[in-house]
């Protein structure tokens, strides 16, 4: 693993590169620092969400969460190398089964709004998706393991869920689409 950072304002990247974990520079545009990116304003959004009051089942595990994220930034940063392990992919498949299990089936499709805190969740789930497609491109021109794409999917899948339950936290529901069929049946 590379160097703690010591310092912020190194002036290494100056030249429109950036270091890796294994001390290697790559362009500051390549897959693999997009990737890292999007990782990264991921778990910037879950602080965010963190902010909001919030159950404390929900809090202990967007916390977890963020640690894990930062495992799998990290691995991302250092290429072959592992942090993120199998079983933080099957923590996401527990919490969302022990979640999903309380909320009503579907009517129709939601839209991102509701409490602060469940659109705010909503914005975690656009871009854990938008991590994972990059993930998915990096992986089509380097060997990447497929556990960060497995966390990155079953994450914006609970954050969808996580929206859902907050927006009942105190009594309200999810804000469903208003659909020409919904409204023919009307």
């Amino acid at each position: 693993m590379g160097k703690r950072l010591t310092q912020i304002a190194t002036r290494t990247g100056d030249d429109g590169t950036t270091g890796l974990g294994d001390n290697t520079r790559v362009p500051k545009d390549s897959l693999r620092v997009h990737a890292m990116g999007d990782v990264d304003e991921l778990n910037s959004h879950i602080g965010v969400l963190l902010s909001e009051q919030l159950p404390d089942a929900v809090r202990g595990l967007l916390v977890e969460i963020q640690h894990q994220l930062f495992n799998l930034g990290g691995e991302l940063s250092i290429p072959g190398y592992e942090l993120l392990k199998p079983e933080a992919v099957l923590a996401l498949d527990q919490a969302l089964a022990e979640h999903n299990a309380s909320l009503p089936k579907l009517e129709e499709f939601i839209l991102p709004a509701g409490t602060r805190a469940a659109a705010q969740a909503h914005v975690c789930r656009t871009v854990a998706r938008r991590a994972e497609r990059a993930v998915v491109a990096l992986g089509s021109t380097e060997s990447v393991r497929e556990a960060p794409r497995h966390y990155l999917n079953r994450l914006s899948d609970l954050m969808f869920v996580l929206a859902r339950v907050l927006n009942r936290v105190n009594g309200g529901d999810d804000v469903y689409w208003k659909s020409e069929r919904m409204a023919r049946a009307d």
